[in-house]
């Protein structure tokens, strides 16, 4: 037993040093031979996509899922590249017969290339000596060539067609895991280059066709089976805009942007160029206005290019890529073509140039680095736009200034709040719209920041969260041309009075109000700070004896002690709070408060309190109160140099002295 396993584990680790100078294409037809091994040795599984000829040597996603471009695939089993079925025998047991290059030809079917070499007088060059790499053009490739072209290649086989032929090959052996990514091979035609991609589901593409069957090794070279019939390449992005009558408003684009000489520059690009008719689906304000920034015109730009070349035929499913802008575009495939962003936008593909690709479009895509503030907004915040348009407050934002969104989604707008009458509506809203750009990285705890109706909203930075006065953000922040939007929470309620007098004019607090007196500390619900209060209401104290209210009245220390362990420096919102975790807060007093967010609208604190309703907001401090306390807090503290030399504790077994609710 023991030698059988350490056989097996050997010709493990030699089948895994055997692949570790493998290409990624190498490696998924190994994978795909795994997956066959019920069939037979040497058989290899392919998918097809339903409706097409395609075959893939497919990847693991594209496996499990059993589909290629979001199409259907069945699977097919056939010989491994090199191998051969032989009669009675299960299988591919027999390795391919060794020929040059020009038997090879016949040998893996690609028929229509081999007659060619034949006609054309290439013939007797790759039956020669020599060490070739011909990438060999399939019997449907051909088929798939304009036939004019066909024609006119056919009809001069010793120029043309032997010209066309010499450019699909190289004038070296090369094997898939020679085709790294980015390789520009010199082809065998003036030396023009062959422009490799090698990605890593294992596709590899020759100015963008696909090697279907590879490394078919001969005694003078070896062949690559493509999918297309390919053409020199010698224009760049840069060429090839400025004479396509369908991109002329591209180029006008580029040209004003200051990149237009970036794209006839060396690199691996993908540009997906929106055509004239893209771009004529534009308003004619909003194009007028690109035009007139060059810096809104580079970012639009930069969000149709990627700084890789994707080959069409790389792209078995949707992939997100990283723009030139800095943004992120999802490319997928429909089993015909490409799609973009989940839609099927894309009219010509695998234009092939010296430094990259190009997809035509018929959609502009729009980044929201080239959106202004308003256009930044989407239909989960189209209650906040919709109030902001109908009262009058974006036709008042004026097209050249600098502005914010804080806009809360649609669900804030209940119909609670939606009764409420415009004036005072329009009032609130004012404070979600401030007077310059602030984009999310630049908030920073203690900010200030000013509204269009000239109020003042503090920032709050937290752990897990960042707020603005009552109202936390939403993930999706976004930057426009002119403006930055966060989403919120909630309405935002910007303080206007001071703790005192919140806790005054409520009337529901009269008790502490009058505990803070006696112990000397009202004036910390007037001063400056910042801190969070957690106020006991009147209906806290009904439960407490006339004895302790007597003993704490009669003991300036304990009072104040426990007054002070109300307080906690910093504001702290519900919102604020990390959500299932304990919060620690150090009160005034000395010790922790501890605070777990259960959800919310429910906290509790020190384990026993529920704390509804968060955070009113004072003009200098966080309010934060309870009305219903439903079980007690332990307050222990010590006070060795009063008359007491034992710590005094307070407790009460219904009601907290210091349970708290945050109000909204």
């Amino acid at each position: 037993m023991k030698i059988l396993f350490a056989a097996l584990f050997a010709v493990f680790v030699l089948s895994n040093f055997d692949m570790a100078d493998s290409s990624s294409y190498d490696k998924i037809v190994y994978h795909s031979k795994v997956r066959a091994r019920k069939e037979g040795p040497n058989v290899c599984a392919l998918q097809q996509a339903m409706g097409t000829k395609k075959k893939y040597f497919s990847t693991c996603r594209n496996w499990y899922q059993g589909a290629i471009c979001g199409k259907k695939a069945t699977v097919l089993y056939e010989c491994c590249p090199g191998y051969m079925k032989l009669d009675g025998m299960k299988g591919c047991p027999a390795v391919a017969p060794i020929d040059n290059v020009y038997g090879t030809l016949g040998l893996v079917k690609a028929i229509s290339t081999q007659e060619y070499s034949h006609i054309s007088k290439l013939r007797e060059e790759i039956e020669g000596s020599g060490s070739y790499t011909f990438f060999a053009p399939s019997n449907d490739a051909w088929d798939l060539l304009d036939e004019e072209v066909r024609s006119a290649l056919v009809s001069n086989v010793n120029i043309e067609l032997y010209n066309a032929l010499h450019y699909h090959m190289a004038n070296k052996r090369l094997l898939t895991k020679d085709l790294k990514n980015g390789l520009v091979v010199d082809s065998m035609y003036n030396d023009l280059g062959l422009y490799i991609n090698h990605y890593s589901n294992g596709i590899v593409t020759v100015n963008c066709a696909r090697i279907i069957h590879g490394n078919q090794v001969a005694t003078n070279g070896v062949v690559h089976i493509i999918d297309r019939v390919i053409t020199a390449v010698g224009n760049t992005i840069q060429d090839v805009i400025e004479v396509n009558d369908d991109l002329t408003t591209l180029s006008d684009v580029a040209l004003a942007s200051g990149l237009l000489d970036k794209l006839g520059q060396p690199g691996q690009y993908t540009l997906f160029a929106p055509t004239n008719d893209a771009f004529a689906k534009l308003d004619s304000d909003v194009l007028q206005r690109l035009m007139g920034d060059k810096g809104v015109l580079q970012a639009l730009l930069n969000f149709h290019m990627l700084n890789s070349v994707q080959c069409s035929e790389g792209i078995m499913s949707g992939q997100t890529f990283e723009t030139l802008e800095g943004h992120n575009i999802e490319i997928g495939c429909d089993g015909d073509s490409l799609t973009v962003n989940g839609i099927k936008m894309v009219l010509k593909k695998d234009i092939v140039t010296a430094n990259g690709v190009i997809h035509l479009i018929d959609e502009v895509l729009m980044p929201d680095s080239a959106k202004q503030v308003m256009e930044l907004l989407t239909p989960s915040e189209s209650t906040f736009s919709d109030m902001v348009s109908e009262l009058g407050l974006s036709a008042a934002m004026a097209a050249e200034a600098e502005y914010t969104l804080l806009a809360p989604l649609n669900s804030v707008f209940t119909d609670e709040v939606m009764a409420i009458d415009q004036s005072f509506l329009k009032v609130i809203l004012e404070n979600h719209i401030l007077k310059e750009k602030i984009t999310l990285g630049q908030l920073y705890n203690g900010q200030r920041l000013e509204t269009i109706a000239g109020k003042f909203l503090r920032v709050f930075i937290y752990r897990t969260a960042v707020c603005i006065e009552n109202s936390c953000l939403v993930r999706g922040s976004k930057e426009g041309s002119n403006g930055a939007l966060h989403l919120m929470k909630t309405l935002m309620k910007p303080a206007e009075a001071t703790m005192f007098q919140i806790l005054t004019d409520n009337g529901g607090f009269k008790i502490f109000l009058s505990l803070m007196e006696m112990a000397g500390l009202t004036d910390l619900l007037k001063q400056e700070g910042e801190y969070t209060l957690f106020a006991p209401s009147d209906e806290a104290f009904a439960g407490v004896s006339d004895s302790d209210m007597a003993l704490l009245r009669g003991n300036m220390n304990a009072l104040r002690t426990i007054l002070l362990y109300h307080f906690s420096n910093g504001v702290f919102i519900g919102g604020g709070l990390e959500t299932g975790v304990t919060n620690l807060l150090k009160s005034l007093q000395g010790n922790n408060l501890r605070v777990l967010h259960v959800s919310p609208n429910l906290s509790t604190l020190n384990g026993a309190v529920n704390i509804r309703n968060h955070g009113i907001m004072a003009a200098t401090k966080s309010s934060m109160y309870h009305k219903d306390p439903e079980e007690i807090i332990q307050c222990f503290y010590s006070e060795s140099r009063d008359s007491h030399p034992d710590p005094l504790r307070i407790t009460n077994n219904r009601n907290p002295l210091s349970s708290t609710i945050l109000l909204n």
